[in-house]
């Protein structure tokens, strides 16, 4: 199973890692930017996938995706007091984020560009990123979650 855990959080990465979302944030790219587009990349699939698979294997790959995150943190150097607020603020952030993209479907372009603009900032080329994730939701309704639990693919979207 953390095999299967770890190529989903791979995978998702990787579409964070896209240079041309980095190129629409006007600015540098920074360990925010990156977590606040892995976040929407995440709450995304989770609201894809919710409807077709267990909330027990949905909540395993929750865990498993904030132990990685957690991790990272670690790496960069932070303390375990500096760890936990932290974690805090961006589970909360990444709450804030599910809430938003579950009602996505319902939303004009406008309401959308306002959210990408809120979590990331003014200066954004934010109808990409609507584009961007309209077209990453899709690709998730075309595959199966069991697609993600492969090794990294090259996902084109």
């Amino acid at each position: 199973m953390n095999s299967e855990y770890l190529n989903i959080y791979n995978n998702l990465i990787k579409l964070t890692r896209n240079k041309s979302l980095f190129q629409e944030l006007n600015n540098e790219d920074t360990f925010s930017d990156r977590i606040i587009i892995f976040f929407f990349h995440f709450a995304f699939f989770l609201n894809v996938y919710k409807e077709s698979n267990s909330k027990q294997t949905l909540q395993d790959i929750y865990d498993f995706i904030f132990k990685q995150i957690e991790l990272s943190i670690r790496e960069i150097g932070y303390g375990d007091q500096s760890i936990n607020k932290k974690m805090k603020n961006y589970i909360n952030t990444f709450y804030s984020i599910v809430q938003k993209i579950d009602s996505w479907d319902n939303l004009n372009n406008s309401k959308k560009n306002e959210i990408f603009v809120n979590y990331l900032n003014d200066n954004i080329n934010s109808s990409f990123f609507v584009g961007y994730f309209d077209k990453f939701k899709e690709y998730l309704i075309k595959n199966t979650l069991n697609h993600f639990t492969k090794d990294i693919k090259v996902l084109k979207i």
